[in-house]
């Protein structure tokens, strides 16, 4: 364990000390007035606590519901999807509204109610108009009974068309003669609508996404189920040609074409397992000029064990683990490959499952900080059933790619893209396993279906340089001694109390606090809850030691600008009204924020501190750095006043002594409180280790520092050692002496008695 990984986690992070002051204007969570908040809050939000921002309902931003960047809008939350987050049921529409949504009933239908709108699917009771509806059951064997082109004449030919075959016409017979009208004409034709609705990815501005959207509008009012094949060419030639010309697209940051590419595999992913349903039986192929595939088998009956191959995939399964037993339509089963994905997915962050991670731990090895590499294409597996989460038995995938021989710092995992809700994502782990991988070909397996990939992780073992963790755990354990001294040198030395021993006071608890917590508990990853309380304490002892710090300078320099003794009114009015809750309120206030926005990022797999990831980092560093630059600026105005306006000092007091005095204190405050840290920042390029030893023996010996300068160095201290010690040895010497007047009187009285005892035999 070295102090450089578990007290910062900033070696990968290094910006100059004037790109951190310039930063941490709009990192570091301010406490601002109520009205200051309200005028940068965007539209659809509200202020909370005057620190940041909240999203209001059916509005969120890319970093969240609440947010404290100044950039961010609050976007409308389509409920509709894709993909879909609410279930309107059967005969019935989601309707995507600003800030909500709504469901209706399809058009010949209407709400028992009368009502227009509902919210849920629980809310359904959509019926046909003047007449009731058909049970759903009912209807689910209508449209799976049918022969896919047959869908095609629903509505517009009577039931006994020849084009029906016999269980379809007893079935819509035996469903007309329920109903005590004929059915509007478009029943049957709205009730089997295959095409579904697919709208692009909120927030996103690009003119070359709104023209592929608009040529899938297109393809759903053309759509006819009897030209489905069609239907699916011209889909998978506009998203490959999307993906070929991406044009502005391009441009998007990182975050945003992670968001466009969930959007196009979910939404792809939906459409074709619908359309898939108007196709005859067999197995059909779709190819597009760059590359973009598509495999596709239905049958109603046959052999359960279906193979799908593309180019550069194949996939294994069994029908009777994604098919259910109660649905007697076809089963759809699909492969679709879009290697034109990847330039979307470029340093989408990996994910592992807890079991992998458990096994990196185990051997101390560590995923790098470079983006994961795709080896292969993205492919989507579905089928026509959409509950696929939990496989009694593995699908099994093969893909092939280039030719790749791992180094001993890379690894191969097989992974699947799983979506959040701000509707990006990230590669996960989860349920997928490597089985065999070679130079060319992987084979996966997988519990469940989404959209997978092979991809290959840098790496590297976490190699503790020994000589660093002695000097992290010897130099901790001497500050901890000097702090616990020197806290009890301020609580109990009743000659040197005053505001100044107050401030040393409450920064020696707070480092004491802090460094034992960090030597005892910064490993303890085991437990996630614990490892994310850990780290929050530990966030907010550091912040809380480096505000006390700031205090200091400040006392300091209001000191110099008094030009009076310590214990002035004004600093008693300083200490009771500010002192206190500016040095632990404000730490607790930047903790509550961080945590209430991304309490996820609290933790990592191998240390308990603050993730990197998405800046988490800066709700530390972006304090520290502000405290930094105050604390240099108070130093040079305190040198600049002790060596300027000395002279109207009180004569009794020697100019020299206080010059020497106040100077030597204020340079010792800067390096103990905040110089020293700044170490860390520059742990980069050929002196990077030469600066990890400095930053690790200079900060660990901080509290050595401390008491040395505020304690050893104090004549008043000093001198109030020397009677805490002659008051020891007095008290030591008491007994002793005691012990020897007893011993002599003791004698004296022996020697009495055997005088007393000889007198008579003297006598005749």
């Amino acid at each position: 364990m070295r102090l450089t990984d578990g007290l910062l986690g900033i070696k990968k992070l290094f910006l100059p000390p004037y790109m951190c002051r310039l930063l941490t204007v709009v990192l570091v969570p301010t406490a601002s007035a109520p009205t200051d908040c309200a005028q940068w809050c965007p539209p659809k939000s509200s202020c909370v606590n005057a620190t940041a921002c909240r999203c209001s309902p059916g509005f969120t931003s890319s970093s969240g519901d609440v947010f404290t960047n100044r950039l961010e809008n609050c976007d409308d939350i389509n409920e509709c999807g894709p993909p879909p987050r609410v279930s309107c049921g059967k005969f019935a529409h989601c309707l995507n509204t600003e800030g909500s949504y709504h469901c209706t009933c399809g058009p010949g239908y209407e709400l028992a109610s009368g009502a227009k709108t509902f919210r849920s699917e629980s809310e359904n009771t959509c019926q046909g108009k003047n007449h009731p509806t058909p049970s759903i059951s009912r209807w689910e064997g209508i449209c799976s009974t049918f022969s896919r082109h047959q869908r095609a004449v629903l509505g517009t030919y009577p039931v006994t068309h020849p084009s029906l075959n016999p269980k379809a016409q007893n079935l819509l017979q035996r469903v007309t003669s329920e109903s005590s009208e004929p059915l509007p004409p478009n029943t049957y034709k709205d009730r089997c609508n295959f095409f579904p609705s697919w709208t692009p990815p909120r927030g996103i501005k690009s003119q070359r996404l709104s023209r592929f959207f608009e040529k899938v509008e297109d393809l759903a009012r053309k759509f006819i189920p009897a030209f489905a094949q069609d239907s699916i060419q011209g889909l998978i030639e506009g998203v490959d040609e999307l993906l070929q010309t991406p044009e502005d697209l391009g441009a998007l940051p990182r975050s945003e074409q992670h968001r466009v590419a969930a959007n196009l595999l979910a939404g792809l992913e939906d459409v074709l397992r619908n359309i898939s349903q108007a196709l005859p039986n067999g197995t059909l192929t779709f190819n597009a000029s760059a590359g973009t595939d598509l495999s596709l088998k239905v049958q109603e009956q046959g052999d359960r064990n279906v193979t799908l191959s593309l180019n550069q995939a194949k996939m294994l399964l069994s029908l009777d683990e994604v098919h259910e037993s109660s649905d007697s339509g076809p089963s759809v089963v699909g492969l679709v490959s879009t290697p034109g994905m990847a330039k979307f997915l470029a340093e989408a962050p990996l994910v592992l499952d807890p079991k992998q991670q458990a096994v990196l731990r185990e051997h101390k090895e560590l995923l790098g900080e470079v983006p994961p590499v795709l080896l292969s294409g993205v492919v989507s597996a579905f089928v026509s059933n959409k509950d696929t989460q939990n496989l009694g038995s593995p699908v099994t995938f093969i893909f092939s790619h280039h030719s790749v021989t791992p180094g001993p710092t890379q690894k191969v995992f097989c992974v699947f893209w799983e979506h959040s809700q701000d509707g990006g994502g990230h590669w996960s782990t989860t349920g997928c396993r490597m089985a065999a991988t070679g130079d060319a070909s992987t084979t996966c397996q997988c519990s469940h279906l989404s959209s997978f990939a092979v991809l290959m992780a840098h790496g590297h073992v976490q190699e503790e340089d020994p000589v660093l963790a002695v000097i992290t755990y010897v130099g901790l354990g001497l500050s901890l001694l000097c702090l616990l001294l020197a806290a009890l040198t301020f609580l109990l030395c009743k000659a040197i109390q005053n505001t100044s021993t107050s401030l040393h006071l409450q920064l020696s608890i707070c480092l004491f606090l802090a460094h034992l917590l960090f030597l005892t508990a910064i490993d303890q990853t085991k437990i996630k809850l614990l490892c994310a309380i850990i780290a929050g304490a530990l966030h907010y002892l550091y912040l809380a030691s480096f505000t006390w710090m700031l205090l200091e300078g400040l006392h300091l320099f209001l000191t110099a600008r008094n030009l009076m003794v310590v214990n002035y009114s004004s600093m008693s009015r300083f200490t009771k009204r500010l002192m206190f809750p500016v040095g632990y309120g404000v730490p607790a206030l930047i903790v509550a924020v961080s945590a209430a926005s991304r309490p996820s990022l609290y933790g990592t797999p191998t240390r308990c501190w603050l993730h990197t990831e998405k800046g988490f980092v800066w709700t530390f560093l972006g304090p520290v750095c502000t405290i930094f630059s105050i604390n240099l600026a108070f130093f040079l105005m305190t040198f600049w006043i002790v060596r300027n306006k000395l002279s109207s000092l009180n004569r009794d007091v020697s100019t020299l002594q206080n010059t020497r005095m106040l100077t030597f204190k204020a340079t010792a405050q800067l390096l103990i409180l905040g110089c020293t840290w700044c170490l860390g920042l520059l742990q980069v390029g050929p002196a990077a280790r030469v600066m990890a030893y400095l930053f690790t023996i200079i900060n660990s010996l901080q509290g050595m520092f401390i008491f040395l300068v505020y304690c050893l160095l104090s004549q008043q201290v000093r001198e109030q050692y020397g009677k805490w010690f002659r008051g020891v040895r007095k008290a030591k010497a008491e007994p002793e002496n005691y012990t020897l007047s007893s011993r002599t009187v003791s004698d004296a009285s022996k020697h009495s008695a055997v005088r007393l005892c000889s007198v008579p035999r003297a006598l005749p």
